[in-house]
This record gives structure tokens, C-alpha cells and sequence, in this order.
């Protein structure tokens, strides 16, 4: 049986030829989203393997579909679709991201902790604070022995340990079952801690503890009906005075508005933001001159060897849909990623 691999993605034309090197059984086709809803029903009908971002064919146009391959690691924009009702397993893009999402965390939490925002408005004015100035003000946050509290222990979450850990934090990771997933059912381009970990690891129903120990909180859980909005003014408040706050998971978690409140009157000392509730940022959006935070335009998971990584995940699940062998990253459609 010959596999047939559809792709809507702009990938480079080298990547195909790859594919084609690594998978010379596979015939391979490259449309783009309009040129897949307007192929032939014989095209359509041979597809085992879809790689795509934003078109979702009905379930009926597709019969030989075994496998769709997003190129995303969130689901968000897939619930809601017909294929989304069915059986056809759907992997997502999870694991290409870990290293540079952690690096984007650590690199925030050490700006925060060492007063950048402040320090880019002293520049901003072309001022030079005073030595007592700079005392009381530009003074850094200790972080070895603070707790980071991560929200969402996965893939990403187990490198921001590591980093964190190197740091001399303590690290309590916050997860839907409190344990790890089997590692064989999950691709995964993170470094492998050796000797294991010293994260206490606790089910998603220890939030509320958790968050009163956080001296730093990471919220990089995936957005799902039990997660949206579930660090609201209650939960926030319930965090050390002068914590961190760093989110690089998905606009609708945390509460913009109690947060930026807090940020306000100091009860939290500084935020990082990658993500957001309305995307792209307002023009009128207070976010972008707020004193006390850190924004960016959704690019912590901006991998750098994408190309590379992504033909690994394809060739890993090609392989084991020829195989008759369950995919990696499978969705898991009742928890919602």
C-alpha cells in the first residue's frame, strides 16, 4: 500500500525533496489551501496523511485519512471542525519548541528580576539614576532559592525546570494528572535532565497552594474549556507579594485586566507577556506602554531549526501510520489538547 502525504503548508520546496529522500514510498503532494478544496474527489480520496494548519476538509471528502499532522501545538482552532468528531487521530507540533520557549521564560524572569523595565525607561529619558536610586530601586530579585510555580508541566515546562533548577530555584510543576506522559507516544527536542529531577510535581487540582508559594509564576499551560480563565483576581491574589509573572501560553488563561491592576499597585513586581486575549495587540491596548512589563508578539515558540525538526516529527508518523503503529503527539480530544 502506497501512503499518500498531503501538505498546505509554505514549506520550501526543499523540505519536500527531503520528505521524498527519507520516505521514497510515500508519494508526496504539496497544494496550497485553496488548491486542496478545489482538488479532485480522486486526490482527495487517497489522503492518509494531512499536514495543515487551516484547512480541515468534511470527513466524507477524505475516507482514507488515518492521520491529521497540525503544525501547531495548540488545538484551539481545530475543535469546533467536523473532523475534530471523528476517530482520525490528530497529532499536534508539540515538542519542536521546548529549548527556545524555556530560554524565552528564563530570559524574562532575569529581566524581570533585574529591573529591565525600569532600567528601559531610565533610558528612554536619557536619565542616569542616582546611587540611591539605583539601591532602592535597580536592586535585583534573588532568585536562588525563590520557588518558580510552572503552570502546565509538559514538554516545555520540564526545560523551564531544568534552566530554572541551574539557577538554584525551587520548582514546583503543576500538570493535568500530576505525572509524566509516556515518552513514547511524545516527540520531544528538550534536553534530557540526567539523574532525574527534583520538580515536585502536582495534579491541576493543587493550584491553589502552589500559587502561594510562587515567587515566580510560568504559565504555559494549553488553552482548553477547564483552563480558560483560570488565573483570574482570586488566584492572582493569592501569590507572594512582589512576585513574577511570566505567560507564553495562550491569550484567555490569565486575566488581563486583575493582572495589569496588580501590576499597577505592586502587589506583582513585574510581567512578561507573549501571549494575549485580542491578537495582534491593539494600537490602543495599555499592554504596550506599561511600566513594569515586558511584551512580545507571540514568538516564544519560534524554533530555529523548525524545518528540520517538523520533518522529523512527519517522518516519525508516516512511519508508524504505515506500520499500523499509534502516532506521537496524538490529541487527546476529551482533555482538549
Amino acid at each position: 500500500m502506497t501512503i499518500t502525504y498531503l501538505s498546505t503548508l509554505p514549506l520550501p520546496g526543499s523540505w519536500f525533496a527531503q520528505l521524498r529522500l527519507r520516505m521514497p514510498g510515500v508519494r508526496v503532494l504539496h497544494l496550497t489551501p485553496e488548491e486542496a478544496a478545489a482538488a479532485p474527489s480522486e486526490v482527495l480520496c487517497s489522503i492518509n496523511l494531512l499536514h495543515t494548519s487551516e484547512w480541515f476538509p468534511e470527513p466524507e471528502q477524505v475516507p482514507a485519512l488515518g492521520c491529521v499532522q497540525l503544525d501547531t501545538s495548540g488545538v484551539d482552532h481545530v475543535r469546533g471542525t467536523a473532523l475534530w468528531e471523528t476517530d482520525v487521530p490528530i497529532a499536534t507540533l508539540g515538542g519542536i519548541a521546548p529549548v527556545p520557549m524555556a530560554e524565552y521564560a528564563m530570559m524574562t524572569v532575569l529581566e524581570l528580576a533585574h529591573r529591565m523595565p525600569l532600567i528601559e525607561q531610565y533610558r528612554a529619558t536619557h536619565t542616569w539614576p542616582s546611587n540611591a536610586d539605583r539601591l532602592c530601586a535597580l536592586t535585583p530579585k534573588l532568585l536562588p532559592g525563590a520557588t518558580m510555580g510552572i503552570v502546565g508541566y509538559g514538554r516545555v515546562g520540564r526545560e523551564i525546570s531544568r534552566l530554572a533548577t541551574a539557577f538554584g530555584m525551587n520548582v514546583v510543576g503543576l500538570s493535568r494528572t500530576g505525572c509524566l506522559p509516556r515518552a513514547d507516544v511524545t516527540f520531544n527536542t528538550g534536553h534530557l535532565t540526567v539523574g532525574g529531577t527534583t520538580t515536585e510535581l502536582l495534579p491541576m487540582d493543587r493550584l491553589d497552594g502552589v500559587l502561594t508559594r510562587s515567587d515566580i509564576l510560568i504559565v504555559v499551560v494549553p488553552l482548553t474549556k477547564l483552563t480558560r480563565g483560570m488565573i483570574g483576581a482570586e488566584q492572582l491574589d493569592l501569590l507572594p507579594k512582589g512576585a513574577l509573572v511570566v505567560n507564553i501560553a495562550r491569550g484567555g488563561i490569565v486575566d488581563e485586566g486583575a493582572l495589569i491592576e496588580r501590576l499597577r499597585d505592586r502587589r506583582i513586581a513585574g510581567v512578561a507577556l507573549d501571549v494575549f486575549d485580542e491578537e495582534p495587540l491593539p494600537i490602543s491596548s495599555d499592554w504596550w506602554t506599561e511600566p513594569g512589563a515586558l511584551i512580545t508578539p507571540h514568538v516564544a515558540g519560534l524554533a530555529p531549526e523548525y524545518h528540520a525538526q517538523t520533518l522529523d516529527l512527519v517522518v516519525e508518523n508516516l512511519t508508524r501510520l504505515a506500520e499500523g503503529q499509534p502516532i506521537v503527539n496524538e490529541v487527546d480530544r476529551a482533555a482538549g489538547y
